[in-house]
């Protein structure tokens, strides 16, 4: 009993033994020893793969791709249909989409694109896309899961700077710069209290600051104008856009306003009986055609007044029903239209100016007319507006505890066009003398 106790004991003392030789032996093993190590390691950045490539948010390499844009008298039904949609989902992707667009509204020549997986040599159609504008876009889903949204192209902002010299007409200009022909109308709608338009003179030229915007690479239209600058017949202008009592306008170098207050309705007292619109049952006639701009309904004799400063262009009788009728025009953008008028006021007469607030004659019924009114019309750059909708922009010059803080806003964009102005006209007086002095 007492050997077997021994050779226990033995064998104990052997395996501690053991095992504190091995852990002297090898624990040592997962640290290197610093001499061993190399000088460098070559580390391999692997870079993360390139995000999938997509087409107005779905992904291009899924799908087999079309494109093409709306036909005359083509809806949304007749176009699924022909890549064989089933029109259960059609129908219910018009009603899932009024809430973000209406499939009606569908314009001829708008941009479509179709996404089809191919399945056994078999597109299927997965998505439709339809461009509303160059901007917003309608995604519908044609699994039959109704998913429909509307969505947006990225919009990129441009400064640019143009410098043009008149030799004809500002819209020659522009678009013999191959610039946008917007640009022509956003100038002439700014300056249109300072600058007649229909009589600038070769020579006469211009700067201006603003923002051009683009959707995949296109311009699609001019954004803000910040600065522009207008030398016409020798006067400078200056225009600097400017937010003030929440409007924004634009104002000269001295902190005036560049445009001229209309009165809000052209007589005193009056109702609306008939507003703008594109499609109106004419009382007389009883047919529909346009009403091109806003009836007053007042008594016979009623005083009307110019909207504006401007001149008598037209005071005569429109043989197309609108009786007596006064046009005046303000400036080479606003024009204002007075008929069914009773008589005219004295004195008035074709090519006279008038002011804002003048007498300028009577409400009346003349020419085809029911009643007594005022048939009220307004055009800019020629084209008929709802008078009601116009914007009115403060007339105000800044205010006076405003205008250090304004001075201060526009002095770099003035000393910006000042020296593009003077740096231009100064190259161009060398270009065209240089062949002088050889």
């Amino acid at each position: 009993m007492q050997k077997k106790y021994i050779v226990g004991i033995v064998i104990l003392i052997l395996l501690t033994f053991s095992t504190f030789w091995c852990y002297r032996h090898f624990s040592g093993l997962g640290t290197p020893d610093p001499s061993n190590l190399p000088d460098s390691l070559d580390l391999v950045v692997v870079p993360p793969p390139p995000p999938p490539e997509t087409l107005y948010g779905i992904e291009k390499d899924s799908f087999v791709i079309e494109t093409g844009h709306i036909k005359y008298a083509q809806n949304l039904a007749s176009l699924l249909t022909s890549y064989d949609v089933d029109y259960s989902i059609i129908h219910n992707l018009a009603i899932a989409s009024k809430e973000v667009f209406d499939v009606r509204r569908i314009k001829t020549g708008n941009k479509y694109t179709v996404f089809s997986s191919e399945k056994d040599s078999t597109l299927v159609p997965e998505w439709f896309v339809y461009e509303i504008d160059p901007i917003e876009y309608l995604v519908m889903s044609l699994k039959g899961d109704t998913v429909v949204y509307r969505d947006k192209k990225e919009v990129i902002t441009q400064r640019k700077t143009v410098i043009g010299v008149i030799e004809s007409s500002l819209w020659n200009t522009i678009n013999d710069n191959d610039l946008n022909p917007n640009l022509a109308l956003d100038l002439s709608d700014i300056f249109a209290w300072t600058v007649d338009f229909f009589g600038i003179e070769k020579g006469d030229h211009f700067t201006v600051i603003y923002d051009e915007e683009y959707v995949d690479s296109v311009s699609i239209g001019i954004g803000e104008i910040h600065a522009a600058y207008f030398n016409h017949r020798k006067e400078p202008y200056y225009a600097f856009r400017y937010e003030q009592d929440s409007i924004m306008s634009f104002f000269d170098e001295e902190g005036a306003s560049l445009r001229k207050a209309f009165l809000k309705a052209p007589l005193k007292f009056s109702r609306i009986s008939s507003r703008f619109s594109h499609s109106r049952l004419h009382p007389v006639l009883k047919i529909r055609r346009p009403h091109r701009g806003v009836d007053y309904a007042a008594p016979t004799g009623t005083p009307v007044y110019a909207l504006g400063d401007g001149r008598i262009t037209h005071r005569a009788w429109d043989t197309k029903g609108g009786g007596n009728y006064i046009k005046i025009k303000h400036n080479s953008v606003y024009t204002t239209v007075y008929m069914h008028l009773s008589g005219f006021a004295k004195g008035i007469k074709r090519g006279m100016l008038v002011t804002q607030g003048q007498l300028i004659g009577y409400v009346g019924k003349t020419g085809l007319a029911t009643g007594p009114h005022l048939d009220f019309r307004i055009y800019k750059n020629g084209r008929p507006m709802d008078p009601l909708k116009m914007e009115a922009p403060p007339v105000e010059p800044i205010h006076k505890e405003r205008m250090e803080q304004y001075l201060q806003y526009i002095r770099p964009w003035k000393n910006e066009l000042d020296s593009l102005t003077i740096g231009y006209m100064e190259h161009k007086k060398e270009t065209t003398a240089a062949p002088e002095a050889l």
